[in-house]
């Protein structure tokens, strides 16, 4: 005798769910703070509300975050990239590891944020109404260069949703 069984359901992505995710992004931006000085814990504060509303949203593409030395990411810079999960499995890891006895001496810290092709499918005024949601009022800028490359090292998710991140490596 043989039986199958099926189950099928639906996954909602809430506030808290993008609250969860922010959360570990707040998280490893207070180690690079603690390890290098920097972001500023207003900042953290704003980064963090700034990724719940870009993930509640999905708008989110990608979010660098780290130091820039000569018009370059260095390590220690973390990039957090969106995905949606389309009822596939994620890891949802722990925050942290985040590179420490890095050399940021004349380096600055800095942000570049992508958005999705969601955010691109909106009209002027959809964009101009969001951007008032959020904490900080980005404006065109060139992507930096990385001074290096990246490895895939954390996997955020919750709710059929999840942030990869990525630390900058040296050569």
């Amino acid at each position: 005798m043989s039986s199958s069984y099926t189950d099928s359901g639906t996954t909602t992505f809430t506030v808290t769910h993008a609250q969860h995710m922010a959360a570990k992004v707040a998280t490893d931006l207070k180690r690079l703070q603690r390890l290098y000085g920097s972001p500023s814990d207003a900042d953290i504060a704003r980064y963090e509300a700034e990724v719940i509303e870009l993930l509640k949203a999905g708008y989110l593409g990608t979010l660098t975050l780290g130091f820039r030395r000569d018009g370059k990411w260095i390590v220690p810079t973390l990039r957090y990239t969106a995905q949606d999960l389309a009822g596939g499995p994620s890891n949802d890891d722990d925050p942290g590891k985040v590179p420490a006895g890095a050399n940021v001496v004349g380096a600055a810290f800095y942000n570049y944020l992508t958005y999705s092709s969601a955010w691109t499918g909106l009209t002027p005024a959809q964009k101009e109404a969001f951007t008032k949601t959020v904490p900080f009022q980005r404006v065109d800028a060139p992507e930096p260069e990385i001074n290096g490359y990246l490895v895939a090292d954390r996997v955020y998710s919750a709710g059929g949703r999840a942030m990869n991140r990525a630390s900058v490596r040296s050569f």
